[in-house]
């Protein structure tokens, strides 16, 4: 990095600003340009920028090579940024469910729809910048950095552009960079801030008013469009914005003494993706502008001095957690949320993990925070700023299509703090094919026992094999292969669970439910068909649950493990079929996924078999069909349809194997080998040559409202192919 040492005397120098304009994607070619001054030797005395011109601009003054830039946003993932996209490590399984169960969210409030104020709220941005700009976290005022440094926001109440100069730099640019409607805006001092591109998207005059001989300016702004152009709303909005900054821009430039225009008119302010082409095209510009910019280096008598390399902070230590902002939320939530405790070291990485746990929350409408460096080094006071979110109540939509449930569109009313200020009450029900519901009300904790209450209703038909329901003697008797059902499946629940960390969880709670299985298939002594009903019981039950999910994705893992444990003891029935003994059902699931570039493959094993009399045959295992919400002990099990292989304990292994096409798109290939029987574990079945085969190949996209599938199955003992289809996130 070349930059200018302040304590130096330059009276008799010419003083060399450098103003970088805002344009989104555009403004990445802005590095290019930063290379080009860096290999020229100019000495950049003043950094002015607005929105991605601040960003740049902010990194070069604080100490950072334009080729030191150009690595940093190689690494960048745009998308992440853009859609606030947290990890899903930073969650917890209740957030999770959320997360990846509904396509639409909307504000609810006095029985009103409203629409978020952002699709961001920036919190992946901040965490980024803060991480780059942690090495001047002392600097308060941004003309004591390596090079002095302003940047422009909006005041959205007022419409007055302001110079923001003092404070957080990270959370400034951030500011500056608040695209409306994008991101949402920022609080400082008091002021509602945007992106300064609305008012001064290129603020000459104010670098002028720094004292600087020359300006350098870099305009990465869009120039009008063409009527050929103009072919939808977002673009004539586009270009009524523009009118002004373009007017504006036609003064400015004469201001400029050097003036840099890249030719980027074939990108667009989200063109994150050809960044490279855009750094090349700033520094072609740059280029052009060779003979102009040696000159200032031979009018500078003072030359750049180099810094040494920024070192990357991998761990830090913190003395002391203030926080601020909360009202409904206590301290000791927020402590809890961000897993962090004062006089502590911690990781890096872990302290913004930290971060993105209180934030994925959502029960604040920001999370601000910064680091104050102490006299020790790498030890700092933790400053958070929380803005607690006045909306209580959502509305959530989603929409579903698979094999077994059919067509689904889910309506969700979710109110937080309905009793107690950390409880969520959330109402799913399922329109369509099968009619659903599912309530839970969450009591939150954090790391001490929460509690949660659960009621479900399930419901669907399916003509499925006789042999999953029917003796060998029925079978006989009746002459049968197939059977018309209908399962009714509702389920209370009343638990207590504990967690560490987001991803593991013990659950220990009592169940009731009613069980109904019925079909019309069955001929009478009068050659009528009659309802026969296998099962219309209520059972009570008592379980525990472990869980341990550390999978990047639920639906395409790249990586992580997966584990998932569950124990009942059915101690009541009422008992239709007069026959019930205490019995216990137990089962697991684990998955390991490894990611190979685009390629990614995932390991799973699954069992599970019963304790006690063989006297309720309806809630052992059924084997068949493909889908991620089974209810009960249904299990998938590729090349079979729904509810096919039956049996009290079973064994399956699945290799999974996902070659991402191009973003979110994927071809998928898996293999699933089964045991399926009564008392396998008893007989050393379950470790013999696999009795149940079978194979899927399909095409996958990851859209907003969920997976879109289509897999092609096939098993050997079958002889014959099924299809499944799935639209939407399973709920």
């Amino acid at each position: 990095m070349t930059g200018f040492s302040q304590n130096q005397d330059t009276n008799d120098d010419v003083k060399v600003g450098l103003v970088l304009s805002g344009g989104g994607a555009k403004g990445l070619a802005h590095i290019g340009v930063l290379k080009v001054i860096d290999s020229l030797g100019i000495r950049v005395d003043y950094v002015a920028g607005t929105s991605m011109g601040a960003i740049i601009g902010s990194l070069y003054a604080s100490g950072y090579s334009g080729k030191q830039i150009d690595s940093i946003f190689k690494d960048v993932d745009f998308d992440k940024i853009i859609n606030d996209n947290l990890p899903r490590a930073a969650k917890t399984f209740y957030e999770r469910d959320n997360s990846e169960k509904y396509a639409i969210t909307l504000p609810f409030d006095k029985f009103k729809l409203k629409l978020p104020s952002a699709l961001s709220r920036g919190q992946n941005t901040l965490s980024l910048l803060s991480k780059l700009t942690l090495h001047v976290s002392d600097v308060e005022d941004f003309s004591k950095l390596p090079i002095p440094f302003f940047c422009i926001a909006t005041n959205v109440e007022t419409g007055q552009a302001v110079i923001l100069d003092k404070g957080s730099l990270a959370q400034s640019i951030v500011a500056s960079g608040a695209f409306p409607s994008l991101f949402q805006p920022v609080v400082i001092n008091d002021q509602i801030l945007i992106d300064g591109g609305v008012v001064n998207n290129y603020p000459i005059d104010e670098l002028k008013a720094k004292g600087m001989d020359i300006i350098i300016g870099v305009d990465v702004q869009d120039d009008l469009a063409t009527r050929e152009e103009l072919r939808s709303a977002p673009d004539i909005i586009l270009q009524i914005n523009n009118y002004r900054t373009i007017n504006d821009m036609k003064v400015k430039a004469k201001k400029t003494d050097v003036y840099i225009k890249p030719n980027i008119t074939d990108y667009t302010v989200i063109s994150f993706s050809d960044g490279k082409s855009i750094i090349e095209n700033g520094v072609l510009a740059a280029n052009k502008k060779t003979d102009d910019l040696v000159k200032i280096v031979n009018q500078q008598v003072v030359k750049p001095i180099k810094f040494g390399p920024i070192k990357p902070i991998d761990s830090i230590r913190i003395k002391n957690i203030n926080i601020s902002g909360n009202d409904k939320y206590t301290r000791s939530y927020v402590i809890g949320k961000l897993k962090m405790k004062p006089e502590t070291k911690i990781e890096y990485m872990s302290f913004v993990e930290g971060v993105n746990n209180l934030a994925a929350t959502n029960n604040f409408d920001s999370v601000v925070y910064q680091l104050h460096p102490t006299e020790n080094e790498q030890e700092y006071d933790l400053d958070v700023t929380v803005l607690e979110t006045r909306t209580r109540t959502f509305f959530k939509l989603s929409a579903h299509y698979d094999d077994l449930y059919k067509t689904g569109v889910l309506v969700n009313l979710t109110r937080k703090r309905l009793v107690f200020n950390n409880d969520v009450a959330s109402l799913d029900f399922v329109l369509g094919d099968n009619i659903r519901y599912s309530f839970d009300y969450y009591i939150d904790k954090g790391f001490y026992w929460s509690i949660g209450v659960t009621s479900r209703f399930n419901q669907f038909k399916k003509n499925i094999p006789a042999t999953s329901l029917l003796s060998e003697e029925d079978l006989t008797d009746l002459n049968v292969n197939k059977l018309d059902i209908e399962v009714d499946d509702f389920t209370n629940q009343i638990y207590a669970q504990t967690v560490l960390g987001n991803n593991f969880a013990l659950t220990l709670g009592g169940e009731h439910k009613r069980f109904k299985v019925i079909s019309e298939t069955i001929l009478t002594d009068n050659n009528n068909t009659d309802e026969t009903t296998f099962d219309n019981s209520d059972y009570l039950s008592v379980y525990g649950k472990l869980k341990l999910d550390t999978y990047d994705n639920k639906y395409f893992p790249n990586e992580g493990f997966y584990f998932d444990g569950d124990f009942h003891l059915y101690l009541y029935s009422s008992d239709y079929n007069e026959n019930f003994s205490e019995f216990s059902i137990a089962k697991a699931n684990m998955g390991y996924a490894k990611s190979f570039g685009k390629l990614s493959a995932n390991l799973t094993a699954q069992g599970g078999f019963k304790i006690g009399e063989d006297s309720t045959q309806y809630l052992d295992f059924v084997l068949g069909g493909y889908g991620s919400n089974f209810i009960n002990n249904f299990v998938s099990f590729y090349g079979y349809d729904y509810l096919s292989i039956p049996g009290n304990s079973y064994v399956k292994t699945m290799l999974t194997v996902d070659y991402e096409l191009f973003k979110k798109h994927h071809i998928v290939g898996a293999a699933n080998f089964a045991n399926v029987a009564d008392n396998i574990f008893d007989s050393g079945e379950w470790i013999t040559t696999p009795n149940y085969t079978g194979y899927a190949i399909g095409y996958s996209v990851e859209s907003f409202i969920g997976p879109i599938e289509a897999k092609y199955t096939w098993s050997p003992e079958m002889k014959r192919g099924i299809w499944f289809f799935n639209l939407g996130f399973w709920f």
